[in-house]
């Protein structure tokens, strides 16, 4: 572990931190924000209605809109003199989240990244290839900040230049690879066309995140490369990368609750789900100064426990996020997540992971079309081999989705390569 005193303290104890650490924070933010002034206000909520940890559930909730509609900085609890470091979100549409901190919040971030890289075994001697990208999305600084703290070996490749990367990776002993899930597929394939085994390199751990992403996957990079696999959590509207993480034992992630406070809410009445429940995922940023955020809404569907961990961590962990709550699709009235597609594609030996979800409707009903790349040993112009297997995904899909689809058969390489998050869905619906 990279801080024992906080990874494996007592569950009462920790629960005792918690319980100071909140009613700061609720405090703090009333006193220095206004949107949460007027929040509390509205409901005729005060600060000192907090005296358990349960009692959170009546404080509001913040949503995205919210810190969009106090964009840039109304959200901040610190003056801009304070604050050392801005970041913003990747987002595509409207105004950026905006995330500031100050220099403890950096030393915060840090400390969690570190410990986010030691359930990774990373350490002094630990050579990091960091290929998430740089700039004002918080991925590549926040594994720079958690590499720097422990002590290792910092290659800041950022993401990209993928041929350089697997030259990189063969030169310099990368022994940790940082990126996301779809990019270190992506890196495999390259190497593959340049005639290098990625498996004969010194890689040990590859810490993937900021997409969901199976366990099908997980073992299909594995196998290809030769690794473990871990999975790393976090958001910009939280501290970025270094929310929660994956051990080595892979089962769950720990989030590190000293400072961030975790619930499971039902999506449409807000309600706290009982442990083990899967719903939408919370947080409040306990510790954070420059911009402290109070039960925000993250849109992603997971589950809390507090069973005992191998590893000896005691954190509440959280299951993998299977899909976001805005993220899911709608189609017949059934629920559907991309993660169901991907799951069943990665079981289908003549199919690539890659793949394009596109959604229509004619008339009143929905239309679902997925294109699957399938690999160079299997394409054939042979219609009836195709035909047959488009049947064949087709039927696997219907089965874990309920509702029927149309594949589309396309050749190796043929889907664009993501060297950040994929896009897999295309919504051409207009709901």
């Amino acid at each position: 572990m990279w801080n024992t005193e906080y990874e494996a303290m007592d569950i009462g104890e920790r629960k005792k931190l918690q319980l100071d650490r909140m009613k700061h924070l609720l405090q703090y933010v009333y006193d220095n924000v206004a949107f949460y002034k007027r929040k509390f206000d509205d409901i005729g909520i005060k600060p000192s209605d907090y005296k358990q940890l349960s009692d959170i559930a009546k404080f509001p909730t913040t949503v995205k809109t919210d810190l969009r509609d106090n964009y840039p900085f109304g959200l901040f609890a610190k003056p801009m003199e304070d604050v050392v470091r801005l970041h913003a979100s990747s987002g595509t549409t409207g105004k950026p989240i905006v995330a500031g901190y100050t220099q403890n919040d950096i030393e915060t971030w840090a400390e969690v990244m570190g410990r986010t890289l030691g359930c990774a075994n990373c350490t002094r001697e630990s050579v990091v290839q960091n290929a998430y990208g740089y700039g004002l999305f918080t991925g590549g600084l926040g594994v720079h900040y958690g590499s720097h703290h422990i002590g290792a070996t910092t290659i800041p490749i950022s993401g990209g230049n993928t041929k350089r990367q697997v030259m990189i990776m063969q030169d310099f002993g990368s022994t940790i690879l940082t990126c996301t899930p779809s990019y270190a597929l992506n890196i495999v394939e390259v190497a593959e066309s340049m005639g290098v085994d990625i498996k004969s390199l010194k890689l040990e751990f590859g810490m993937f995140g900021a997409e969901p992403w199976t366990d099908e996957m997980r073992k299909n990079i594995e196998r290809r490369m030769n690794i473990k696999a871990i999975d790393i959590y976090g958001l910009t509207e939280i501290i970025g990368p270094g929310v929660s993480s994956e051990c080595e034992a892979q089962s769950g992630l720990h989030v590190f609750d000293d400072h961030f406070y975790p619930e499971i809410i039902d999506p449409d009445t807000l309600e706290p789900l009982p442990e083990g429940e899967l719903g939408e995922l919370v947080f409040t940023t306990m510790t954070k100064e420059a911009f402290p955020v109070l039960r925000y809404r993250t849109r992603d569907i997971s589950r809390l426990f507090h069973e005992p961990c191998s590893c000896g961590r005691t954190h509440v962990r959280m299951e993998r996020v299977s899909g976001r709550s805005d993220d899911m699709l709608i189609i017949r009235g059934v629920n559907v997540f991309p993660t169901q597609v991907e799951s069943v594609l990665l079981t289908v030996d003549e199919a690539e992971p890659h793949y394009l979800i596109d959604v229509r409707r004619e008339g009143n009903l929905d239309l679902l079309e997925i294109s699957v790349e399938v690999n160079e040993s299997v394409f054939s112009d042979e219609i009836k081999k195709m035909t047959a297997l488009e049947k064949k995904i087709a039927h696997e899909i219907q089965t874990v989705i309920g509702i029927a689809c149309k594949i589309k058969l396309v050749e190796p390489r043929t889907i664009a390569r993501s060297e950040g998050k994929a896009k897999r869905v295309t919504d051409h619906r207009k709901l």
